[in-house]
C-alpha cells in the first residue's frame, strides 16, 4: 500500500478512536459564529484601528493586534504605551519611555468570536458564568453596567483600562487618573470618559445613535469591536478543513502522520480538542517565565507570573495559563503566555519534554523589541523560582524525534487558513478622530 493510501486509510479510524470526531466536530465552518451587520462590523473596524480609544490617543487595538503580524504583535512581550511602530520595530517615543514591557504576550485573534469561545486572557479572567453579573465573570472592580452578547465583547473593553496597554500613567490623561483612583464604572469613571470622547466625534455619534436610537455606552463600543473582530479574523477554510470534508489529498503525507501524531500517541488534543482546537482548561507546562511579570501575592518576586492562581486563589493553580487555540498557530508565534518560543519547533520540543526544556531554555529564543526596561530574565536567574515552575508542571514527558517534531510541524501548518490570512476589511484609509493609524 502507498504511504498516502495508508495514512488515509488509518487517520479517520484513529479520530473516532479517539473520539474527536464522535465528541464534538473538528471542521469549522461559518456557521459556528454569530451573525454580525455590517454597519456594526464597520464601526468596530474604525474603533478597533482607532488611537481615540488611548489615554494618550497614540495606540490603537490594532497596535497590538495587527493584520500584518497575524492579528498579534509579533513579540514575545509588546511595548504599548510610550512606543511607536509595529512588531520588533516598536520603540520609544522621542519625548517619552514605555514604562514596561506588557508582561504577558499579545493573543492572536483568530476565532476568537465563535460561538464555542468563551474564556479569555492567558489567565481565564474572562468567562462565561451564570453567577456573574449579566452571565459573564469580570476582574473585581470592572463588573459589566450592562449586558452584552458575549465574553468577546466583554474582554475587548479590559485593555482599554491598562496603564502599560492602553490607558497611560495617572498625570499623564483623565481617563489614567480614573484608572488609578479605581473609578472604573461610575457616570465619570474611565469607561464614561472614553465613551464620551468617542461620542463627541460626529460620525461615531451619528452611527452608533442609528443604530441604537441614543449616544453610545461603554457595552456599544464592546458590541462594535467585537463584532469586527468575529468578522474579520475568522479563519474557517484551511487544509485541514478542507480534508475533514473529503478532499483527501488537501494534506500532505508529513501533514496526515502528523495528525495521527497529533490525536493519538503524542496526546496533543488531549487539551487542543474540537474545532478550535482547545478546550478551554489551565494547565501548568513549565513555559519559560521572562519579563516584568505579573505577581499579585504578597511575598512574590515582581517578576514572577503565577498565572490561573492570582484570579482563582487556589494552590493548584499556581503557574497554570489557558489552553490556546493553535487555529493559524504556525503565522502567530511567538508562542506560550511570556512568548517564550519564537518557532513552531521549538515549543513543541518544549512539550515534549517541559523540564528539560525548562531548565535549558535558550534566550535567543525570545523576540524582544530592543529597549532597556530592565531586567527580563529575573525569574529565569532565580533558582527557587525555576525550581518552583518546575515543580507544578503537569504535563509527562512525550520523546519526539526529529522527524516526528517535523510531522507534527506540517500538520499545524495545515490549520493556516491563507484566504484568511489576506484581510476581509483590511485597514481603514482613516479614521474618524483623524489620528494617525498604525499601518
Amino acid at each position: 500500500m502507498r504511504p498516502m493510501a495508508k495514512v488515509l486509510k488509518i487517520l479517520p479510524m484513529v479520530l473516532v478512536a479517539g473520539g474527536a470526531w464522535a465528541s464534538e466536530p473538528m471542521a469549522l465552518a461559518h456557521n459556528a459564529f454569530p451573525a454580525t451587520e455590517i454597519a456594526w462590523v464597520t464601526l468596530g473596524r474604525d474603533l478597533f484601528y482607532d488611537p481615540i480609544l488611548s489615554g494618550n490617543q497614540n495606540i490603537a487595538c490594532a497596535t497590538c493586534h495587527h493584520p500584518s503580524l497575524a492579528s498579534g504583535d509579533g513579540v514575545s512581550l509588546g511595548l504599548g504605551e510610550g512606543a511607536t511602530g509595529l512588531g520588533l520595530a516598536r520603540a520609544p517615543m522621542a519625548a517619552q519611555m514605555p514604562r514596561a514591557r506588557i508582561p504577558r504576550n499579545a493573543p492572536a485573534l483568530w476565532n476568537v468570536g465563535a460561538s464555542k469561545y468563551v474564556t479569555f486572557f492567558h489567565d481565564g479572567r474572562v468567562t462565561l458564568d451564570s453567577e456573574a453579573p449579566h452571565g459573564i465573570r469580570m476582574p473585581t472592580g470592572r463588573a459589566l453596567p450592562a449586558p452584552v452578547s458575549s465574553p468577546l465583547a466583554a474582554q475587548v473593553i479590559l485593555p482599554l483600562l491598562s496603564p502599560e496597554e492602553m490607558a497611560g500613567a495617572p498625570g499623564e490623561n483623565s481617563i489614567a487618573d480614573r484608572v488609578a483612583a479605581e473609578d472604573i464604572t461610575s457616570d465619570t469613571g474611565a469607561w464614561a470618559l472614553i465613551t464620551a470622547r468617542v461620542a463627541e466625534i460626529p460620525s461615531y455619534h451619528d452611527r452608533f445613535e442609528r443604530l441604537t436610537g441614543t449616544s453610545p455606552q461603554i457595552t456599544d463600543l464592546a458590541e462594535a469591536l467585537a463584532a469586527f473582530i468575529t468578522f474579520e479574523f475568522r479563519a474557517v477554510n484551511s487544509p485541514w478543513d478542507k480534508f475533514l470534508a473529503g478532499e483527501t489529498d488537501a494534506l500532505s503525507v508529513d501533514a496526515q502522520r502528523g495528525a495521527l501524531l497529533f490525536f493519538g500517541d503524542a496526546k496533543c488534543s488531549t487539551c487542543h480538542s474540537g474545532a478550535l482546537q482547545t478546550n478551554h482548561g489551565f494547565h501548568a507546562i513549565g513555559i519559560p517565565q521572562l519579563g516584568p511579570g505579573k505577581a499579585k501575592a504578597a511575598g512574590l518576586p515582581s517578576y514572577a507570573d503565577i498565572g490561573r492562581q492570582a484570579i482563582t486563589g487556589n494552590e493548584e493553580d499556581r503557574y497554570r495559563f489557558r489552553t490556546p487555540s493553535l487555529r493559524m498557530v504556525s503565522l502567530t508565534g511567538p508562542y506560550g503566555h511570556s512568548g517564550a518560543y519564537g518557532s513552531l519547533e521549538a515549543v513543541i520540543r518544549h512539550h515534549s519534554d517541559p523540564i528539560l526544556s525548562l531548565m535549558t531554555y535558550d534566550r535567543q529564543e525570545a523576540l524582544l523589541p530592543k529597549v532597556n526596561l530592565g531586567d527580563d530574565w529575573g525569574a529565569m536567574e532565580d533558582q527557587d523560582e525555576l525550581i518552583n515552575i518546575a515543580a507544578a508542571i503537569e504535563l509527562p514527558a512525550q520523546p519526539l524525534d526529529t522527524k516526528k517534531i517535523s510531522e507534527l510541524v506540517a500538520f499545524l501548518e495545515a490549520l493556516t487558513d491563507t484566504r484568511a490570512a489576506k484581510g476581509r476589511l483590511g485597514v481603514p484609509s482613516q479614521v474618524p478622530s483623524g489620528l494617525a493609524i498604525d499601518r
